[in-house]
């Protein structure tokens, strides 16, 4: 992870669950920034911003300056636009993955029910399969496991074959919301033949199953979806970014991609591409010093945060003041 753990974790060695605050700042210094007021109207589908961070331009600590979008001069857009999943298209962990997991884990009477908090540590590890595995190799395998290792590897995937199904009645159901502006942005995006792409350490079903429902089956036979396990290692490792330019046939340095966390940066950036976060409740408080922006959230009129000549301007590396 890009972000040095300013405390050593309780459950993992390495600082792996650390869950320091770090200030937020505006990093790259180029593009420009939308009207940031805090959202107080959005869209019924979606729910409020979170409050908008400071941003500055690093080393300089000057306020970032927002402009209209008449005032950028044109610039090429992105080859590609590559999404994560989980708390950029939705705010997905706290009240819908981590239910799932908590559901499955009552179901198979395990004894085990991960809080909010420890939740929050957890996501430090890309994955939910080895998001489970680390928290039982620490804290103790449950009762009802098995003991060698190919059959707690066959447990932990039936574990999560379960979780996913619960989870894909809440996204059927569609109790979660996409996130603000998400919609918009991709609408922009596809609607001007940049390639879009979703690219998530989730469980492909899943993951398919949010941009389906969400976003609409139009949409989604235009979105190309890399998920779960078609890499070898997950993020922050940069494999699934590369195998989505190459998949796509785009320079990694043409896309930007938008993230909600450390681990996804990381990846992002690793794999030679901008990159935008969009702050989720999980991850406000994360360091993203790296990031070529930071926002609260995409964003819909009237509150729009970025758009697709943001993203175009970051690949110029211009800073419109």
């Amino acid at each position: 992870m890009a972000a040095a753990a300013a405390a050593q974790s309780t459950l993992l060695p390495g600082g792996a669950f650390s869950s320091a605050a770090r200030s937020v700042a505006w990093t790259g210094g180029h593009g420009r920034c939308l009207p940031t007021r805090v959202a107080g109207s959005m869209t019924a589908r979606s729910p409020p911003c979170l409050s908008v961070g400071r941003m500055t331009r690093r080393g300089r600590g000057a306020e970032a300056v927002r402009a209209s979008a008449g005032d950028a001069p044109a610039a090429s857009l992105p080859a590609a636009l590559l999404f994560d999943c989980d708390g950029v298209l939705v705010d997905t962990e706290k009240d819908g993955h981590r239910i799932s997991f908590n559901e499955t884990f009552a179901e198979r009477e395990l004894g085990v029910s991960w809080d909010v908090e420890l939740y929050g540590e957890l996501l430090k590890i890309g994955g939910g399969k080895e998001r489970m595995t680390a928290y039982f190799n620490k804290t103790g395998w449950p009762a009802k496991s098995p003991k060698t290792d190919k059959e707690r590897k066959d447990f932990i995937a039936s574990l999560h074959k379960r979780k996913t199904e619960l989870f894909m009645a809440l996204i059927e159901k569609k109790l979660l919301p996409l996130r603000p502006g998400v919609q918009r942005l991709i609408d922009e995006a596809l609607g001007k033949g940049v390639k879009v792409a979703v690219c998530s350490t989730s469980n492909e079903k899943a993951v398919s199953a949010i941009v389906s429902f969400l976003l609409g089956p139009d949409r989604a036979e235009k979105i190309t979806i890399f998920a779960g396990d078609v890499v070898p290692r997950k993020k922050p490792d940069p494999a699934i970014y590369l195998l989505a330019a190459t998949t796509l046939g785009v320079d990694p340095s043409s896309c930007v991609v938008v993230e909600d966390s450390t681990i996804g940066l990381s990846a992002a950036k690793a794999a030679g591409m901008k990159c935008v976060v969009t702050k989720s409740g999980y991850t406000a408080e994360e360091d993203f010093m790296t990031a070529d922006a930071v926002f609260d959230c995409i964003g819909d009129p009237p509150e729009v945060r970025f758009d697709l000549e943001f993203c175009a301007n970051l690949l110029q590396k211009q800073f419109v003041s």
